[in-house]
This record gives structure tokens, sequence and C-alpha cells, in this order.
């Protein structure tokens, strides 16, 4: 599915920060069958997520970025909210960026579009499905999300769940990991499949296969040691346990 833009404080884009960027690119094009377009990787032509040499203000490893028509007050509410600036607004190809960590330490980016919006395709095998916040410390990080962009937190489908003020479902929260970080989670069309070229390219899996909602994910390590996740749709029977007679009664009681 072809993305046009995003709303505010949505993930818009990601991107790789690694110290071998020419072996990256070819773990991921192997993985996900993305070329590499300059700094972005691309899908059929359209791109999905960034490439960088590892730099000294930001860690190495995937980075998700949240769309913030306001760079500098966005920016503003983070450190009102206890969270930390990390870079100055800084001029991209067709954006401004900055990174900044949260109150619990989990570093994530802010992405004001000028022309580029970000991830261009989505919904489709080799692009971003999905999100997650890895932290223990959910009271921090609930003050902090709420405070900067209005999210709450659900537990409504048996795990934690980022809604925006629209309640949109915009993120993900998994505890009972060590430290506070963003992963991201890249659609495949089989996880197991996913799995066997993975270790094929020199990643390994840390977790998983696992069903997840109506996923089924892994989480794995390239082999430079950047943590991402991948998912593939489980497709479920959906049974409809209505007898005749229930059908005759509704009949009877609203046909008169």
């Amino acid at each position: 599915m072809r993305i046009r833009g995003f709303a505010p404080s949505t993930p818009c884009w990601v991107e790789l920060t690694t110290s071998n960027p020419d072996e990256a690119a070819g773990f991921y094009s192997g993985l996900f069958g993305w070329q590499l377009d300059g700094d972005r990787f691309t899908l059929d032509g359209r791109a999905v997520a960034g490439l960088s040499r590892n730099r000294s203000d930001r860690p190495e490893g995937w980075l998700t970025y949240l769309a913030a028509p306001d760079l500098e007050g966005t920016t503003e509410r983070v450190t009102q909210a206890y969270g930390r600036a990390l870079t100055w607004p800084e001029e991209r190809d067709g954006a401004r960026s900055a990174i900044v960590a949260d109150g619990a330490g989990a570093v994530f980016g802010l992405w004001q579009a000028a022309g580029f919006a970000g991830m261009q395709v989505r919904g489709e095998p080799g692009t971003m499905a999905w999100s997650d916040l890895l932290t223990d410390d959910v009271a921090t990080a609930t003050s902090f999300y709420s405070q900067v962009f209005g999210w709450t937190l659900t537990h409504e489908f048996g795990s934690g769940e980022w809604l925006t003020e629209a309640h949109d479902s915009v993120a993900g929260l998994i505890t009972g990991r060590y430290g506070a970080r963003w992963q991201p989670s890249f659609q495949v069309a089989d996880t197991s499949d996913a799995i066997d070229r993975v270790a094929g390219l020199g990643g390994r899996v840390v977790s998983g296969p696992a069903e997840m909602g109506l996923g089924c994910s892994a989480e794995i390590v390239d082999p430079f040691g950047a943590a991402f996740a991948v998912t593939s749709p489980v497709q479920r029977e959906v049974k409809l346990d209505i007898a005749y007679n229930d059908i005759i009664g509704m009949e009877l009681t609203y046909g008169g």
C-alpha cells in the first residue's frame, strides 16, 4: 500500500545506523529484497528505510522516527516531560530530524517532513509493520508519551498498545526485557522462511517464532548487533455459531 503522509506522532520512518553499511545492505537485501539507493533502502523503487554510518551522537541499531510537524515544539515537550534532546535539529533530504530519549532512556527520532514524509509503502512483505517500545518502567513511559504526544496505554487485546488522541493504534509496549529501547518489526510473507534466511545470512534469532495477536513474530539480531523483529499475518478461521432456530427467533422478534 502506497503511503503519502503520516498523522502527527505516528511512526513514519525507520533508520539503521551501523559501522558496516555495505555489509548491512547485503544482509537486508538478502532478507527483505531491499535495494540501496544512496542512504535509503527501497523496495520496487519506493523508500522503506534509511541507512546511516555510525555517529557519535546516536546509538548503533534501528531508530524509529515519529512524525513531528513542529520539530522544535515537540523537542521542547520532550525535555519538559523529563526526556532528553540528544541532537540539534538536522537538515535532511526532504525533511528535518532530531534524536531524543524518553524519561527511561529509550532513544527515538522526530521527523518533520519537507517534501519527504517517510516510508512510501506499507502493508506488504519487506515493509515496516509495527514498532514497539521495550521497557519495564511503564509508569515513566505512560507519563512521558502522554505529555509529549497525548498517547494512552491500553491492554485490551492482552498486550500493551499505545493509542493516539484519536484512539488509533500507533505502537506497542513490551515488558520483561533488559534496558529501554524502540524496536521495529518488518512484515514478511512467512516467519519461518524468514528465520531460515536470517541464519544463512549470518544473523541470529533471539526469540520466536510465536503467535502474538494476528501475527507470528520472531526477534532477530543482524550480523552487526542491530535488533529488530519480523512478523507475518496469521490467517484465522471465523466461525459463526448461530443456530437455525436462533435466526427464526430473531425474525419473529424484529420482523413483526
